[in-house]
């Protein structure tokens, strides 16, 4: 019998977390300014969604468009002010100039998040070599996801990448869950848990209005029990 599948909902609001929730979302991640892929919200933001749903949030740790850190000295004081406003998971991921995984940053941002879980997000879909990157980032406290489409253009493209790895889980680098996310759709979702791939990441999907609209409880509902057929 396969576990019970883990479904991640965008939220940017309050409005978003409780319809997400109610839709049978397990966790939400929660995000501002989609137009640049999703940076951090106000310390505000999270504060009021935990206060609405009891499911779990991861905050995004990103403060500029692109995959490079910026300011890191920002990025870990927007990191401790998370973790004293009382969050307990994240979602971060830097790149160098090369395209190579931007481990000291990484290891900065992660020492401020006390062990806390995180997920490295899809800059892995921008990385220059996914592998080695996996392999640099194995072992770093707290890394417990990749969020991925296999590919930079979006789940269609990515589809074999994503099995492949999936296949290779349990090996160094590849123990974390795979989180497939980005152009992600419901006839995706029979190969990939066929596959044993467990958890999925929706935004747009649970918008049938856009991004201008909220998420919808119904469209939800219809990916969790897609999940659970």
């Amino acid at each position: 019998m396969s576990k019970r599948a883990v479904l991640e909902v965008i939220a940017l609001g309050v409005e978003d977390a409780v319809a997400a929730q109610a839709g049978g979302a397990d966790r939400l991640e929660l995000v501002t300014d989609i137009a640049a892929d999703g940076l951090t919200p106000p310390v505000e933001t999270f504060a009021g969604i935990r206060a609405a749903v009891d499911i779990d949030l991861r905050v995004m740790l990103r403060l500029a468009d692109g995959f490079a850190v910026g300011d890191v000295e920002r990025v870990v004081r927007t990191a401790r002010s998370m973790r004293d406003a009382g969050a307990e998971e994240f979602v971060l991921g830097f790149l160098d100039a090369e395209g190579g995984v931007d481990v000291e940053t990484v290891e900065r941002v992660v020492s401020a998040l006390d062990g806390c879980r995180w997920t490295f997000h899809r800059a892995i879909d921008r990385a220059a070599d996914r592998n080695a990157l996996r392999k640099q980032l194995d072992g770093m406290p707290g890394l417990d996801t990749y969020l991925t489409a296999g590919s930079a253009a979006g789940v269609d493209d990515g589809l074999p990448v994503l099995l492949a790895e999936a296949a290779r889980g349990g090996e160094p680098g590849y123990e974390q869950r795979i989180l497939v996310g980005g152009g992600l759709r419901l006839d995706h979702v029979p190969g990939l848990r066929a596959a044993g791939i467990d958890a999925f990441h929706i935004g747009g999907a649970a918008r049938p209005q856009g991004w201008d609209g909220p998420v919808s409880a119904a469209a939800v509902t219809e990916w969790r029990s897609a999940l659970d057929a």
